[in-house]
């Protein structure tokens, strides 16, 4: 499997030559459409909306909201093995809104794809 990498879209507008997936559900806020240099937008593949409410990005809800968006993400197969298969054949970058780098569901759904090998 090639890398998996993760990024704000607030900090890599610009292609990378990576395959550029926006997991968001929602689209970022103040980022037009046309600026965002990306390859798909897989909303999917995003935390359903009641559990990304839930979590509202906060630290104590962080090992919770893993859990639960790790049993989401075992019932999302299609989804998660077409970004296997990419990633297998290129290295693939998680695009995401969110502030904190540190807790949100791109660091999760990487750490699911590479456990998944």
């Amino acid at each position: 499997m090639k890398a998996i990498q993760i990024k704000r879209v607030y900090d890599s507008k610009e292609n990378d030559g990576t395959y550029r997936i926006l997991i968001d559900r929602l689209w970022p806020r103040g980022i037009k459409k046309v600026d965002l240099k990306m390859d798909e937008w897989d909303k999917e593949i995003a935390p359903s909306p009641k559990l990304r409410t839930w979590f509202d990005h906060k630290k104590e809800h962080f090992t919770d909201f893993s859990k639960l968006y790790t049993e989401e993400l075992k019932t999302k197969n299609e989804d998660v093995e077409r970004l296997r298969i990419i990633a297998e054949k290129q290295s693939i970058t998680l695009l995401y809104g969110a502030r904190d780098t540190e807790i949100n569901h791109a660091v999760v759904l990487r750490e699911f794809l590479l456990k998944k090998q």
